[in-house]
């Protein structure tokens, strides 16, 4: 699933292309992508016609774009979805299922989602924010990139916490953005094992913790993000290069970039956690 530096590339990329534009015509493929929006494909469509796209924002792994009129269009990606900015004259993907043209008829925007988990929907904005955040993703916490992202309350919140670190780190709600790649990228580079209760956590270490996530996530952005297959692309059909770079994730049974210990991979919560035994000690 594309964690925040993905998402954080392709609202770039929305922003760049589509800000400002006038949306003529909105057309829906397939159902599930509107799935959430209350009045289905009809009302997503009527309330974007004539609709004109703000600077896309990011909540975490959430995209929005204010329409200008107290609405906002809000998407999440899922396990693989695109939105590709496209000439009309490309023929259609395979797994199209939104489509916006805009007046100035140059080019379209495209909403590609092979396995239908993410979607789109125009909802209402929380009223008096700037950022027009749309009222159900509200609840979700700032991410480490987002400039008002609170250091010290997290530090605090995380030691508070009565669970394991990498739980924590995946808490919507504590801090966004972070998926199951970043984190297992920030415990190796903090030297914690995933399973280490956030109770036993120093200030400084959660401080820490919070650096290495934050410089990790900088770093993939940087180059794109980190893409494993070709689900994961920028609006530009652009695949990002940070899987070179990784130092945890996917590596089992290589040697550990610190100590040379075989990195080991172990199943955790339907996902799979990568560490070395050796510099990520599992507490007693």
């Amino acid at each position: 699933m594309p964690e925040l530096p993905e998402v954080e590339v392709v609202r770039r990329g929305l922003t760049r292309w589509v800000a400002g534009r006038t949306v003529i015509a909105a057309q829906v493929l397939h159902p599930r992508a509107v799935r959430r929006q209350p009045g289905g494909a009809d009302q997503f469509t009527a309330m974007l016609v004539g609709a004109t796209l703000g600077d896309a924002q990011r909540r975490g792994k959430y995209l929005w774009v204010p329409l200008g009129n107290g609405l906002s269009m809000v998407g999440h990606l899922g396990m693989s979805g695109q939105l590709l900015v496209q000439d009309a004259s490309v023929p259609d993907e395979t797994h199209l299922r939104v489509r916006l043209r805009f007046t100035d008829g140059d080019g379209e925007l495209r909403f590609v989602d092979q396995r239908t988990f993410g979607g789109l929907a125009v909802e209402e904005a929380e009223p008096d924010d700037p950022e027009h955040t749309p009222v159900s993703i509200a609840h979700i916490a700032r991410d480490p990139l987002d400039p008002r992202f609170d250091d010290a309350a997290f530090a605090t919140a995380l030691r508070a916490k009565r669970t394991t670190v990498k739980r924590a780190l995946l808490d919507q709600t504590l801090i966004s953005g972070v998926g199951n790649i970043y984190a297992d990228e920030a415990l190796w580079r903090t030297r914690l094992h995933y399973d280490r209760p956030t109770a036993t956590l120093t200030r400084p270490l959660a401080t820490e913790l919070l650096r290495h996530a934050r410089e990790v996530m900088t770093a993939a952005l940087a180059v794109g993000g980190t893409s494993f297959d070709s689900l994961y692309v920028n609006v530009n059909g652009e695949s990002g290069y940070f899987s070179r770079d990784l130092d945890a994730y996917g590596r089992e049974g290589e040697p550990c970039r610190r100590c040379g210990t075989p990195m080991r991979r172990e199943a955790w919560m339907n996902r799979s956690s990568y560490f070395c035994p050796r510099c990520q000690r599992r507490p007693r």
